[in-house]
């Protein structure tokens, strides 16, 4: 008999460093386009998994000299490598019981974001690429369409965080980072709704590990997340918030567009690209996101950088190193 406890040992043999384990009652009040009960309306239970983000990804991106580790190892490999092995071997073991399985990768590339309400859980969960050039509208009814009128469009979009808050691993920080007590900010999500019956989590009571420091905000280097707008939702219970994200501000100082943040602008052509699109135009830069994923110049510098060093210092996190990430100032680009 597969039991709560027996999931998540399995689950961390495959790959996973934490699991939470929620009941699918909790999604109640999610539109029908964000409730993963619409993918399996007969199952009984969502079970997330977080994988970290190692402390030794962001080392170089701190020293300003080494950029590759971040993007290939932080964010790409974990998303497209080794994310869906574990899913593979932990979805198996799962069906070998005689329950179905349903795989959910933190990647939505069909995602039906057209008829998302933007108002409901903030922007952020409406895709950068298509807001950012204001395509939203251009779109709007032309992605997909029903099957049947009682059911959404596909394919749904899954709210990751919302969902690892629903499963009782954290809270979502004044960032929209989804926080833990193990590693902050340091994790990527995946999640798997079964038929099983399983014993839910407990909810983490907001404000527990978020100490609202602003941190995430002051050391932004595209000022994306702001200090007076928020973000409000209800969910199973308990009302939550974060920081309205601007988020065409956010993926572009990500991808490198902020002068003081991004050693590789060579030329005036690079110059040129920033504050306009998500890569400078040199060919360096071109092929970086394609050999890397998402080269991540900005390296998260407000919402993870200076999250996790704030809450390494406040002794708010598990994971705990030998020295302090961050000895010495900053660097910035002249």
């Amino acid at each position: 008999m597969l039991t709560s406890e027996k999931i998540k040992e399995m689950a961390k043999e495959a790959g996973a460093d934490i699991v939470g384990i929620a009941s699918m009652d909790r999604f109640e009040g999610l539109p029908k386009e964000m409730d993963p009960r619409q993918i399996f309306p007969e199952a009984k239970s969502m079970i997330v998994l977080g994988f970290r983000i190692l402390r030794g990804c962001f080392r170089g991106i701190e020293e300003g000299t080494w950029f590759t580790t971040f993007s290939l190892m932080g964010y790409g490999g974990i998303r497209w490598v080794f994310q869906p092995i574990c899913l593979w071997k932990f979805t198996k073991i799962i069906e070998n019981e005689g329950y179905e399985a349903v795989p959910i990768v933190d990647n939505f590339p069909w995602t039906n974001i057209d008829n998302l309400d933007p108002e409901f859980i903030g922007q952020d969960f409406i895709n950068v690429n298509r807001t950012m050039y204001g395509e939203i509208e251009k779109y709007k009814g032309k992605w997909s369409k029903p099957v049947s009128v009682e059911k959404p469009a596909p394919d749904i979009f899954v709210p990751m965080k919302i969902c690892a808050y629903l499963a009782g691993l954290g809270e979502i920080g004044y960032s929209g980072m989804f926080l833990t007590p193990e590693f902050g900010p340091r994790q990527r999500l995946a999640a798997i709704i079964t038929d099983a019956p399983l014993e839910p989590d407990p909810l983490v009571e907001p404000g527990t590990i978020c100490d609202r420091c602003m941190e995430c905000v002051k050391e932004c280097p595209a000022g994306a997340i702001s200090e007076k707008e928020k973000v409000k939702i209800k969910i199973a219970g308990k009302e939550i918030e974060w920081g309205k994200v601007d988020f065409r501000k956010c993926s572009v100082a990500f991808h490198g567009g902020t002068k003081e943040f991004n050693p590789f602008i060579v030329t005036e052509e690079d110059e040129r690209g920033f504050n306009e699109q998500p890569y400078t135009k040199s060919m360096f830069y071109k092929l970086s996101p394609i050999l890397f994923d998402n080269r991540g110049i900005g390296g998260m510098r407000g919402c993870q950088i200076a999250c996790f060093i704030h809450l390494e210092e406040k002794g708010k996190i598990k994971n705990i190193f030998k020295r302090p990430f961050r000895t010495k100032k900053p660097w910035k680009m002249k």
